[in-house]
């Protein structure tokens, strides 16, 4: 079998750029630590890669809304329980007012301070999270949840909406409490036996009168009126802690989910060093003994075995 000149060339040509290519993108290998740089390499795994990319990133973004549902429901907890300490000191002050031998100034003093404690958990009430939404206004948590008119009167302005966030493939959570949950109204009985709603400032309102006025009958029926603001700001106390403890588990699980997920991508898509390392010298050297014997082959000729 005879070989031209001009095949050995393409041949040689052919096998060189082989062998460069292969040391090229070793080479682009070890530069970006990957085993996949384009699909090309390697399409099946390179789809696999893509899919995984996509679960994290399925999965980070639920772990940020946990995070962002965390600040949040900690911040209603910490109001409730701030408001929770409010009550037992009004309550504190109630008995107080309900001793007979109170002066009338002394009475103004307690009731005083109890009209201060009752804004201060209307206050409470209207705190606002990290991004200056209203805690307790439902879905409308651009305005204060409870808002005063001129004559001293509170009123609900937010509504009854819970809103519930995705936090995995399969899994919803409450995000908020609205105020009529925390801050309940209270049944009370008039003389003639008729039974009536009271919301939660009127009747800390009409307790801190009845201090001033000495009224004990009111003032016993306000101090059991406390305990039943007091029960609402319990429940919704255990209801946030329920919600923060689907936070915690949630987390954990996506925890769990992300590392397996990015250990799976490790193991397919990262490069193994020192095996690129070995393949790459060896390419090194075998492009170099090709570009020598192409060198020396290069130079033979009929010619000069004639001379």
């Amino acid at each position: 079998m005879k070989i031209s000149t001009s095949l050995y060339f393409d041949r040689s040509t052919q096998q060189l750029s082989t062998v460069q290519s292969n040391l090229a993108k070793t080479q682009e290998q070890l530069s970006t630590g990957k085993n996949i740089v384009k699909p090309s390499d390697a399409p099946d795994k390179a789809a696999l890669v893509t899919r995984l990319q996509s679960e994290l990133s399925r999965n980070t973004s639920y772990q940020d809304t946990l995070k962002s549902a965390n600040v949040r429901l900690t911040s209603e907890e910490t109001a409730l329980k701030n408001t929770s300490d409010v009550l037992y000191r009004i309550k504190e002050l109630a008995v107080q007012g309900a001793n007979d031998t109170l002066s009338p100034q002394d009475r103004q003093s307690v009731a005083l301070e109890m009209k201060g404690l009752r804004e201060q958990i209307m206050s409470l009430a209207n705190s606002q999270d990290s991004n200056g939404n209203f805690l307790f206004s439902g879905s409308r948590t651009g305005q204060p949840a409870f808002a005063q008119d001129a004559t001293g009167r509170v009123s609900y302005q937010g509504d009854q909406s819970r809103m519930k966030v995705n936090v995995g493939d399969n899994r919803r959570m409450n995000l908020n409490m609205t105020g009529t949950d925390a801050f309940v109204r209270v049944t009370r009985t008039d003389d003639k036996g008729a039974q009536t709603g009271v919301d939660f400032f009127q009747s800390l309102n009409d307790l801190a009168n009845a201090v001033i006025s000495g009224d004990m009958t009111n003032i016993q029926r306000g101090i059991g009126e406390v305990d039943g603001l007091q029960n609402g700001i319990s429940n919704g106390l255990a209801q946030v802690g329920s919600d923060l403890s689907v936070v915690d588990l949630q987390t954990s699980v996506l925890d769990e989910v992300v590392l397996r997920l990015k250990t799976t991508q490790s193991d397919v898509e990262d490069l193994d060093y020192t095996a690129a390392i070995t393949k790459m010298n060896k390419d090194q050297l075998a492009l170099e003994a090709a570009q020598s014997s192409f060198s020396k082959i290069s130079q033979m000729s009929l010619f000069k075995f004639l001379n």
